[in-house]
């Protein structure tokens, strides 16, 4: 184990501006886990190559940490927190009860706290550390948010031959020590909350996207209109009872791939794609008929911009529509309300949601075509 040792010293070395002792008492440290990890594992055991697997282990660790460092202590700690939630949201509903998405961060945030406790107890046990160690330094802190990670991760064999992620178990376990009137409450409380309260927690949940916490210099004002357009499309989705499609589209904002989606939700590829269809169906419905002022003025698309279009593409745009449809358009961009534009044109108001939904699909689909070809397309 002496060449992982000396391979993960170097690295740390190399790659943060920890102090040598740091950076030699942390290698120790992956590099002790490591051995009891290939001792302890009769597959590892059994494979006759154990060289190989501490080699794996040690890049996969090493890679891990060196990502929690470079997030820094804030954006580390919050993408801990992104990840673990986006595991356990789906199971952070007590049987019979159908809590509000509000109310389940509630609980999440209620169960990460005592889940980080149990995870430094195990830390300072598995490292041999003092039973009052904190991380005192960033590659400390970036070693301990790694091992969370990993340990919320590690499989557990049941009875039924299944395996199940340790963090899972222990929210199955949380849940039902959960009174329904504990969690009656916590639905009351969680819609009855002040707005500065409710906005804290929004950012702190919602800013989580990974493209926005590594972002050197993030545009604020993008930002708040990025997370509103996120709380919208899941109170949408959950007005529906889309609550699976709302599921799919928080891990879907953790950049998660098909099979960590299918593992967390335990659904078959075939069952994920049938999802991903149906969430699609939604989102359209939601950005080009019920949210599509707000989705529009984040992608810089909203009327007073021509929907995105270049003047060439609106002159052709105007060019395709009907004379009824060119007056839907010119009542829009006066901002009269749809009764009125229904009154106006003699239609009923379901028939001008209709046909703006038409309007918008099309603008849509020649913004589209045109981002796609130049290879720009900066939200979508």
């Amino acid at each position: 184990m002496e060449a992982i040792f000396q391979l993960l010293f170097n690295e740390l070395q190399q790659s943060t501006r920890a102090a040598k002792q740091n950076c030699r008492d942390v290698a120790f440290r992956l590099t002790a886990e490591i051995v009891r990890v290939c001792n302890e594992s009769r597959h590892i055991q059994a494979s006759g190559d154990l060289a190989a697997w501490a080699n794996r282990m040690a890049s996969h660790r090493l890679q891990q940490c060196l990502n929690y460092y470079r997030l820094g202590s804030a954006a580390g700690r919050v993408e801990l927190h992104s990840t673990l939630s986006a595991i356990i949201y789906r199971y952070m509903s007590p049987a019979g009860i159908g809590l509000s998405y509000q109310a389940r961060l509630t609980l999440i945030e209620d169960f990460l706290q005592g889940f980080y406790l149990e995870a430094l107890k195990l830390f300072r046990k598995e490292a041999l550390l003092g039973a009052t160690y904190r991380p005192h330094t960033l590659l400390e802190l970036a070693e301990y948010l790694a091992f969370t990670e990993r340990y919320a991760k590690r499989r557990v064999h049941l009875s039924s031959q299944k395996t199940q992620q340790l963090i899972v178990l222990r929210v199955q376990t949380f849940v039902q020590q959960h009174p329904r009137e504990m969690s009656v409450d916590l639905e009351q409380a969680a819609e009855s909350r002040s707005s500065e309260s409710e906005t804290t927690w929004d950012e702190r949940l919602l800013a989580r996207v990974r493209e926005m916490m590594v972002a050197t210099d993030p545009d604020n004002a993008d930002m708040m209109l990025r997370q509103s357009v996120i709380r919208e499309l899941i109170a949408y989705l959950e007005q529906r009872q889309q609550r699976d499609c709302a599921d799919y589209f928080i891990l879907r904002l953790q950049n998660l791939c098909a099979d960590e989606i299918e593992q967390i939700l335990d659904l078959t590829p075939r069952q994920r794609d049938y999802l991903q269809q149906r969430f699609k169906y939604h989102l359209m419905r939601f950005a080009l008929l019920h949210g599509w002022e707000l989705v529009h003025e984040w992608l810089g698309a909203d009327l007073e911009r021509n929907l995105g279009l270049t003047p060439q593409q609106w002159q052709g745009f105007q060019a395709q529509l009907s004379q009824e449809q060119l007056g839907l358009l010119q009542m829009k961009q006066r901002g009269l309300d749809d009764k009125a534009i229904a009154k106006s044109l003699g239609w009923k108001v379901s028939q001008v949601h209709k046909q703006w939904f038409k309007l918008l699909e099309t603008a849509w689909v020649l913004r589209n075509s045109s981002e796609s070809g130049s290879g720009a397309s900066t939200h979508e």
